[in-house]
């Protein structure tokens, strides 16, 4: 995807918010920005899905399902803190560059949380709508995430039969574990890991779309 060139319109009333939404817990295991990661997911949810409601009247409650989750997903949060210059700001210890556009999510989610302490649910609801609206209106169609695209392709060609997918058990720390899994259909598998059971799995729908050759 192409990379996103953002401001972030908002003064902070109150600056050591946005500090706080900076520090990882690598930097600091006390004073880091996990609590506004938490509060911000739900804002982010909360608005995004009155954006796509919005936009979209037409669409049944799955195509706006699917809307939705792409536009608070991992990889389209990572995108904006890029676009935003804000995974350059962040404060953390030593990180992995398989786990960088992860923190670089969980760190935009902190900053959206951070927004909505210091200037209440307009403000947060203003920058996100600001960002998202675009983001949002850049896919015509509802988008498909790969493990869809994959059953729906593999139920067609096969007489109904699913993708199998097979879970191995996490490897490293605690804190940031790896998850690996493999995806069996037609014949043919494919293997991807990732920092949960979520993207590894979609990560290894993506493959197996490549081996098979599935657009």
């Amino acid at each position: 995807m192409a990379t996103l060139n953002l401001t972030l319109k908002y003064k902070f009333r109150n600056p050591s918010l946005m500090e706080l939404a900076l520090t990882q817990s690598g930097a600091d295991q006390e004073n880091n920005n996990e609590r506004l990661e938490f509060i911000g997911d739900r804002v982010l949810g909360l608005v995004v899905a009155e954006l796509v409601y919005t936009m979209f009247p037409n669409e049944p409650e799955g195509d706006l399902a699917r809307r939705h989750a792409v536009l608070v997903s991992t990889e389209t949060l990572a995108r904006v803190a890029v676009g935003l210059k804000i995974s350059e700001r962040i404060h953390h210890g030593h990180m992995t560059g398989g786990r960088m556009r992860h923190m670089f999510a969980n760190t935009m989610e902190a900053v959206l949380g951070a927004i909505y302490l210091d200037g209440g649910f307009d403000a947060a609801h203003t920058v996100i709508t600001e960002i998202w609206r675009d983001l949002a209106a850049s896919d015509k169609c509802a988008p498909k995430d790969p493990k869809t695209k994959l059953q729906e392709y593999v139920q067609k060609v096969a007489n109904g039969a699913l993708p199998v997918y097979e879970y191995a058990k996490p490897v490293g720390a605690s804190h940031s574990p790896e998850f690996t899994v493999t995806v069996t259909a037609l014949d043919h598998s494919a293997t991807a890991t990732g920092t949960s059971k979520k993207l590894a799995s979609v990560a290894a729908a993506k493959e197996l779309m490549k081996i098979l050759a599935i657009s």
